[in-house]
């Protein structure tokens, strides 16, 4: 397996140090478990979708946080005492969950919903309006007169 060194990027920008953190974190986390399986979609121009696969669980049992950049999905599945089932096999994962992802800028999480097993969780990015790009009018008789002032002094 290949190994990134990223220490150059920290030496020569201002500002990215996060990104390359990400960059750095992303080719060394071997820590996340395969469980609970999800996908990532995008769904839009702007806009997405995070799909996890979370068969047993109920909408009282699932706690999702969005804070700063970063959206955790918990799972914390209540046993019944009285509930002591013995199972021949059990092959249905019952165990308790948390998977983080790290989210963009201005990523801010539009809502959740459970059904038929599947958790999906919309995102969307929108950018502030003073981050968005706006067309600058031109004045021309400002220049002109500004030229013509400039002109007759001379």
């Amino acid at each position: 397996m290949r190994t990134f060194d990223f220490s150059p990027l920290y030496r020569s920008t201002v500002g990215f140090d996060r990104l390359a953190h990400l960059l750095d974190a992303a080719t060394n986390d071997t820590s996340q478990p395969g469980y609970p399986p999800y996908n990532i979609e995008r769904t839009g121009e702007t806009s997405y979708r995070i799909t996890m696969a979370i068969a047993g669980f109920s909408e009282n049992e699932i706690s999702i946080e969005a804070q700063q950049n970063k959206l955790t999905i918990t799972g914390n599945q209540k046993n019944s005492e009285g509930d002591e089932a013995h199972y021949l096999h059990q092959g249905i994962a019952t165990r308790s969950f948390q998977r983080q992802f790290d989210l963009a800028d201005h990523v801010e999480v539009k809502g959740a919903a459970l059904e038929n097993g599947l958790l999906h969780v919309d995102l969307a990015r929108e950018l502030p309006e003073a981050m968005k790009p706006r067309q600058i009018s031109i004045n021309s008789n400002a220049t002109s007169r500004a030229i013509e002032a400039t002109g007759a002094a001379a």
